[in-house]
């Protein structure tokens, strides 16, 4: 077990005072059985009323309203969780389940709905023929084993880019470039296990790399994206198709949506004129410390 401490700073500077408009912030992580959050902080400035709700996924939202002008707005935010890894690659699978293709159970399918079916076009259907050409016809294939083929493919034969404009990429343009960022990988995942019949979801949050521990100073670190695909017998199954990760391990879950558009960190407005606008500065820092798990027995006899 590890424990995970993670900040995340904001900083949107402007060439004079302006007014701001409500800011939609996820930043709390999703409790469950593989993450536990043990504290959680949210500070502004300039100072801000905030609210929460849940969002139709079950994320934790925070909303922002700010009174006032200024030339700076910071948001900050530090969270710290116990984390425990999960579903690797030996995840489990009902029997019934163990080979593509399947059938979800009925019950399943009509609760998953949206989440099987394609949101993206695909003119010329070349993300469908890129997911077909890891099926071999006319023989089945162990459903997990090609999960984790198309996981990999993406991680080996794509390049990662960092790219500085708003949105998500569609899945024919990431598969025609043959780059993204994390988030056009997760979404172009999503779309090929989708044209193969698979359940799957978009993922928000953040991913411990072992080099940056502890360094603050480290520029250009951000949110990270990967996606879920639902398995029967496994549940939603973590694939992080910009890291190779199968599995929870490294990865911090913040909110989970049907497309990446419902799960964006952070959004918001301001009141003024375009040229007003000087940049924005963006920190992340994941550090970890290890937890001894101890259990207790009773006295030797």
């Amino acid at each position: 077990m590890s424990v995970f401490s993670v900040r995340h700073l904001t900083e949107y500077r402007y060439h004079r005072p302006v007014a701001f408009g409500e800011h939609r912030l996820m930043f709390r992580p999703r409790d469950s059985y593989d993450q536990r959050l043990l504290a959680a902080r949210l500070t502004t400035s300039p100072a801000a009323e905030q609210r929460w709700l849940h969002d139709v996924f079950g994320n934790c939202v925070t909303l922002l309203r700010f009174a006032g002008r200024a030339k700076t707005l910071v948001i900050e935010t530090e969270i710290r969780l116990e984390h425990t890894p999960f579903a690797g690659p030996d995840f489990r699978t009902d029997e019934a389940a163990l080979t593509y293709p399947f059938d979800y159970a009925a019950e399943d399918r009509a609760d998953l709905g949206r989440t099987i079916d394609r949101h993206y076009p695909d003119p010329d259907g070349a993300v469908a023929r890129w997911a077909r050409q890891f099926v071999a016809q006319g023989r089945p294939i162990a459903t997990g084993t090609l999960l984790m083929t198309l996981c990999y493919a993406i991680r080996e034969s794509f390049t990662y880019s960092r790219r500085h404009e708003p949105g998500t990429q569609p899945p024919a343009v990431t598969l025609h470039l043959r780059r993204g960022t994390c988030r056009d990988f997760a979404l172009f995942m999503m779309e090929a296990v989708r044209s193969l019949g698979f359940a799957a979801r978009f993922v928000t949050g953040y991913v411990y790399v072992a080099d940056r521990d502890g360094d603050a100073t480290l520029g250009g670190g951000s949110t990270h994206a990967w996606c879920q695909v639902y398995v029967p017998g496994a549940g939603w199954v973590e694939f992080d198709p910009t890291n190779g990760i199968v599995g929870s391990r490294d990865l911090i879950r913040v909110a989970v949506a049907r497309d990446p558009e419902q799960a964006v960190p952070l959004c918001g407005s301001y009141h003024g004129a375009a040229e007003d606008e000087r940049g924005m500065r963006v920190q992340v820092n994941v550090t970890t410390e290890t937890i001894e798990e101890i259990s207790e027995t009773g006295p030797e006899d």
